[in-house]
């Protein structure tokens, strides 16, 4: 494998392509659930993430928290396009000695919590958001969590205090793809209409749909610019397993493993050259 040029960074096929590679070199799961968030992850990275230096460390970074930590093969492929993850490591992945796990690991430089425990990820975020207001520095905390996730009670424990003390500076992205572990978010706990929860909890609310980068584009610097002083969340509609036919909106691929036929028909399907 080789890195792709900066012509091509970020591109969703390339970024699924990354997935699909280390996902079959690992012999692991969870392929569904990243392709959900492959375009979100794509356009925050693109357009909106700061990394003075391209140091994933640099004190004064915006923050992103993968809340739905299971989904770390996305934000993995976004880290090898900015050049913090080699080819050996994509490689590598879930092999014995590697440093990239299947849920997210906070001792990896770029991503920002060790989450997998669901809910878990969203009360960190809106503790860092909260400290760079006290600090009263400009940066921006995002945490991406999934629609089943926020059946969890800490998420809004968090969104509670975030609308109480008006992080303005904290946006929340649900990756809304209609299923979670076990079947479907409506039939497990019916969720309702999320955008209007979240406003009834003080936040500044918006919903798009996840896979039109454009959109998504739109959406976040709109609620960046709004003079409001209340925190943001973007409901994104998603398909689960999207860019692949067998695997959209199938849940059997939460925990599916690919074999050598299904890894081939999966990379002819999101069409990125080697």
């Amino acid at each position: 494998m080789t890195r792709p040029s900066s012509s091509s960074r970020f591109d969703p096929a390339t970024l699924r392509r990354t997935v699909l590679d280390m996902a079959y070199a690992g012999a692991t799961v969870h392929i569904g659930c990243a392709f959900s968030i492959i375009e979100l992850l794509a356009v925050l990275y693109r357009n909106h993430l700061r990394y003075p230096g391209n140091d994933p460390d640099a004190a004064d970074r915006d923050y992103l928290v993968l809340s739905k930590g299971h989904g770390v093969m996305a934000q993995y492929a976004c880290m090898r396009e900015m050049g913090w993850l080699d080819d050996a490591a994509i490689s590598g992945y879930f092999s014995d000695g590697s440093d990239l796990k299947g849920l997210s690991d906070s001792r990896v430089p770029g991503l920002e919590v060790t989450s997998g425990s669901l809910g878990h990820g969203f009360s960190v975020g809106v503790g860092m958001a909260m400290g760079a207001k006290l600090r009263k520095t400009d940066q921006k905390t995002y945490v991406l969590v999934g629609d089943g996730e926020i059946n969890e009670g800490p998420i809004w424990e968090g969104a509670l205090f975030a609308g109480h003390h008006k992080l303005s500076n904290f946006m929340t992205i649900v990756d809304e793809n209609g299923f979670q572990a076990m079947g479907k978010t409506n039939e497990v706990l019916d969720l309702g209409a999320i955008e209007a929860k979240f406003a009834s909890f003080g936040f500044e609310s918006m919903t798009v749909d996840g896979h039109d980068e454009n959109a998504v584009d739109a959406a976040v610097r709109k609620l960046w610019e709004s003079p409001s002083r209340a925190p943001k969340a973007l409901i994104a509609r998603t398909v689960k397993g999207k860019g692949v036919s067998f695997m959209e909106h199938n849940n059997i691929w939460h925990y599916t493993r690919l074999n050598a036929d299904t890894y081939a028909q999966a990379i002819e399907a999101v069409g990125a050259a080697r």
